[in-house]
């Protein structure tokens, strides 16, 4: 259950983040990093106005058993005060994937995939490699989900990007393709597909795929390592 205050809170959010990124891309930033995935500027601001949107709606895929969390009550025993372990029933964890996080991001880096068809080889690289580093860092967070550092993927891909086009016989053309989709379907599969066992050791009532700490990652992937390989 929402309560109004938590709407507005999040309503405020979104239209901060979007008047953000609607002045980026009037000064060219955004559109200009872009333009090297084949996107037109009015493409760009709406897969980044349905990612911010779509980051809310988690569609549910399955339940998972999940385990009970033990918190720390203190008792007083005659004067006498004790931390005792209790359990907080989590009696499963709705298993999704997020709109907004995922799915979006999915289809953008398969279209992507598809349009630079001949370098799939190089794109095959890159994901595995930014799988890699992302697994390495995402850290399960109790009650919460998988969780990486919002910074660590964009970067990554930018540098595993610009590393790979050194080899591309195309030149460096492809490298902002190459950075969003290993950075998106990297921090996807090493963030959360690779750590799918662990949701049921988190006690959260949802676990979303693409969503949550992840979505951080995946959504300023997205944007940064373009931007960055674009500089």
């Amino acid at each position: 259950m929402f309560y109004l205050p938590v709407i507005f809170l999040f309503l405020i959010f979104y239209f901060v983040v979007l008047g953000g990124l609607f002045f980026l891309l009037k000064i060219g930033l955004i559109s200009l990093a872009f333009h090297r995935l084949g996107l037109s500027p009015d493409a760009v601001f709406l897969l980044l106005l349905f990612s911010l949107l779509g980051s809310g709606i988690n569609i549910p895929i399955k339940k998972v058993h999940a385990e009970s969390l033990l918190e720390e009550q203190i008792v007083d025993f005659f004067g006498w005060k004790f931390q005792v372990p209790t359990a907080r029933q989590a009696k499963a964890t709705i298993l999704a994937v997020n709109f907004g996080g995922a799915i979006i991001p999915a289809a953008v880096s398969l279209y992507l995939i598809f349009r630079w068809w001949s370098l799939s080889f190089y794109f095959l690289a890159a994901i595995i490699l930014v799988t890699f580093f992302v697994n390495r860092v995402a850290r399960p967070v109790k009650g919460l989900g998988i969780a990486t550092p919002a910074l660590f993927p964009p970067i990554v891909a930018a540098l595993v990007s610009l590393a790979l086009g050194l080899f591309i016989p195309s030149g460096m053309a492809a490298v902002p393709a190459l950075a969003y989709v290993s950075g998106t379907l990297g921090t996807l599969i090493g963030a959360d597909l690779m750590n799918l066992n662990k949701i049921s050791g988190l006690g959260a009532p949802v676990a979303s795929i693409g969503g949550a700490g992840t979505f951080d990652g995946v959504f300023l992937t997205g944007i940064l390592a373009v931007i960055l390989t674009s500089l």
